[in-house]
């Protein structure tokens, strides 16, 4: 199944200029959502993964059934004040201003393999955060998989020191 003719693209949203990819048409189809979640764990097929981390909220779509496909547990990362216990945080820059991710501490244990799954990768700077967190409490990062690669953004470049996989890409 080819996911890219399930996902719709609104040009002019949310502003002139944006091709915006809607992932809302792939996730209510039955198939291609399923289709989606097998293609993300054959890519980490031979991966050894002990947790899957989703950052909020796009990404707790395509972690959660993922980290139960693949039989691990699923650890999410929010905006702050989102965890109720205590947490982490890292704080990365935005093309104008800055963001904070966070996770709880006691999340990841050291050693832990873990893979990263989210929507889209753009500039990878949400990526980048939640892979950093993962690193700050000891645990190792495995993989970063994306629905979605705005290739043109240039996020790989940089993810350059984690396997990443994407499933649909875009100029």
């Amino acid at each position: 199944m080819d996911l890219k003719e399930k996902i719709r693209v609104i040009d002019g949203f949310p502003v002139d200029g944006i091709s915006f990819k809607d992932i809302t048409t792939l996730l209510k189809d039955a198939g291609a959502l399923n289709e989606c979640i097998n293609q993300l764990a054959e890519k980490f097929k031979d991966v050894d993964v002990d947790l899957i981390v989703g950052p909020e909220s796009r990404g707790f779509i395509f972690a959660t059934p993922l980290a139960y496909l693949m039989k691990t547990g699923f650890v999410p990362v929010r905006k702050p004040g989102k965890l109720p216990a205590e947490t982490i945080g890292y704080e990365y820059a935005l093309e104008y201003g800055k963001d904070l991710l966070e996770i709880h501490k006691d999340s990841i244990q050291p050693g832990q393999k873990v893979l990263i799954v989210d929507d889209l990768l753009a500039t990878g700077g949400t990526m980048f955060a939640a892979a950093k967190l993962v690193e700050k409490l000891g645990g190792e990062v495995v993989g970063l998989g994306f629905v979605i690669e705005l290739e043109d953004l240039k996020g790989r470049e940089r993810l350059l020191n984690y396997k990443v996989e994407s499933l649909v890409q875009y100029r």
